[in-house]
């Protein structure tokens, strides 16, 4: 699913309340701050880059890395996001968890996406992954507070 089959303004409300931004950029232009390269979103500073081939998946990603990054990472945030294994796949959890909140996307359409993007896990697909082999990625999202115990969000970012 791109940003083309989807509408943003959801995807920019729920992105507003961790402190984030959508800019969006011309098709013909790169998209700053993409790791991958295009299409896939672009990270720098507060604000997220798509264009309308970008994934839904890929928009969701790099913001929960923002979200998951200590403050220190967070002031220099440039293309970049950096951070450990465990916090690797924490943004992974996180950005399931995220999905729930966009219509039309949901946990199953993000789990088909990531599959197909390429994403790999021990137990061969992002769904075996969260529901048999991520506890220790989620007590991670709990321990510095961007999840309560029953896998909402605390809409908060990473404080330390």
């Amino acid at each position: 699913m791109t940003c083309a089959q989807f509408d943003i303004k959801p995807l920019q409300t729920l992105l507003s309340r961790f402190g984030l931004t959508i800019v969006q950029i011309n098709q013909q232009n790169p998209i700053p701050g993409s790791f991958w390269g295009e299409p896939e979103a672009g990270l720098i500073n507060h604000a997220v880059y798509l264009r309308l081939d970008t994934p839904i998946h890929s928009v969701l990603h790099e913001a929960c890395h923002y979200i998951c990054m200590d403050q220190q990472r967070r002031i220099t945030l440039h293309t970049n996001a950096g951070g450990d294994y465990q916090e690797e796949n924490a943004v992974c959890y996180l950005q399931i968890l995220l999905a729930d909140f966009l219509p039309g996307v949901g946990r199953e359409r993000l789990w088909a996406d990531m599959d197909t993007w390429g994403y790999s896990f021990r137990l061969g697909s992002s769904q075996a992954w969260f529901e048999y082999d991520a506890e220790e990625d989620r007590q991670w999202l709990l321990v510095h507070n961007l999840i309560y115990n029953n896998n909402q969000p605390t809409w908060q970012v990473r404080n330390e």
